[in-house]
């Protein structure tokens, strides 16, 4: 008997499933009884790279704007599921869970026809169209945010399974070899700069006012640029009057945030559970045009309870002065990190994998 694992599109969706992957495992079940189920972006180099077994399908999403594509998606979807159910009743899979995005639906109805139980596991506080779809017939739909239990089938809430290196994190432990890392004696405050794994623009941007902000040499930064902008910023940051530290990419996440002592990112949900878990205090400046405004719900969790600043993206001149002030006063950054860490669920792979596996009856 395999347990399925649906997850493709970003990273958002992927490293949650992943998570829980690695947390079956941890339980007792063997590699070979995980088979993941994907597209062909992230997942089809992520997941192998994970060490699982890896179903890719031709799959895509619904164009949000008007196109012809849209057309050929229930053919599509079709295909896929029943690419999927092959590889089910040959694998003999009795539990699947998806993690959202396009390949949820065709996976549900792969898991539905060879009568698996199928689980749902949404990352937003807003839920994507396809987990409000493949919901209804869930046993369980895990949720990261309380926000969402209003519009999924029996929800319960977990929170965003994290990689083992976060949901163990320890920041004083951490947090000398961190620094040794990115080059910091950590005698100064330390901003951190997070745009989600592509990057965020108007982050690269302000962060240079931020900086021009402060005298020189009063604060360091590590930033983490995505790809596409590292050229840009590594100019900008060489000409600094601030020690500033670029990188494209952080594969170890849990260095980043042992080494900054406050962040200044966007509101994905996994940004947002990983400042929780971390109890990081942060600056977050939701994606605008982020669909249905899941990265402002997701950013209003964790601002309500203390442990972050929101800042809309059209009032983002506001970030270098609260920067300023949440670097010069270090108590306020201590209560704000206590307060995320409050919000933290460092636990939700090993929750979500104890269900499957009763769900499985192998408890």
């Amino acid at each position: 008997m395999t347990y399925a694992l649906a997850a493709a599109g970003t990273g958002g969706h992927i490293y949650p499933a992943i998570a829980v992957g690695d947390a079956l495992r941890q339980a007792g079940v063997d590699r070979s009884r995980i088979l993941f189920v994907g597209g062909s972006r992230l997942a089809a180099t992520a997941v192998p790279a994970a060490g699982f077994d890896y179903l890719e399908v031709e799959i895509r999403g619904l164009r949000r704007s008007m196109s012809l594509d849209n057309l050929s998606l229930p053919s599509m979807v079709w295909r896929a599921s029943k690419k999927i159910e092959s590889e089910f009743t040959q694998r003999r899979i009795r539990v699947a869970i998806g993690f959202g995005g396009y390949i949820s639906v065709p996976t549900a109805w792969a898991a539905r026809r060879i009568g698996a139980k199928y689980f749902v596991h949404e990352q937003n506080a807003v839920p994507g169209v396809a987990n409000r779809l493949v919901s209804r017939r869930a046993v369980t739909s895990f949720i990261a945010f309380p926000e969402a239990a209003g519009v999924l089938r029996r929800a319960e809430l977990v929170g965003n399974p994290l990689r083992p290196a976060l949901a163990a994190y320890n920041r004083d432990r951490l947090r000398p070899a961190a620094l040794e890392h990115y080059g910091l004696d950590g005698s100064r405050p330390i901003l951190g700069v997070l745009g989600g794994s592509l990057g965020a623009k108007v982050l690269n941007e302000v962060t240079g006012r931020v900086a021009d902000a402060h005298d020189a040499g009063e604060i360091s930064i590590i930033h983490l640029t995505g790809h596409a902008h590292l050229d840009s910023v590594s100019e900008i940051a060489s000409s600094s009057a601030q020690e500033w530290k670029v990188f494209a990419f952080e594969d170890n996440m849990e260095r980043f945030y042992a080494a900054s002592d406050v962040v200044l990112s966007r509101a994905g949900a996994l940004t947002v559970s990983e400042l929780a878990a971390t109890g990081t205090p942060a600056v977050m400046v939701p994606y605008a045009a982020g669909a249905a405004g899941h990265q402002a719900a997701n950013a209003a969790h964790l601002a309500q309870a203390g442990g972050a600043e929101l800042v809309p993206e059209d009032q983002i001149d506001q970030v270098p002065v609260l920067l300023q002030q949440l670097i010069a006063d270090s108590e306020r950054r201590n209560n704000m990190a206590k307060a995320a860490a409050s919000m933290g669920r460092p636990d939700a792979a090993h929750v979500i994998a104890r269900s499957l596996i009763e769900a499985a009856g192998e408890a």
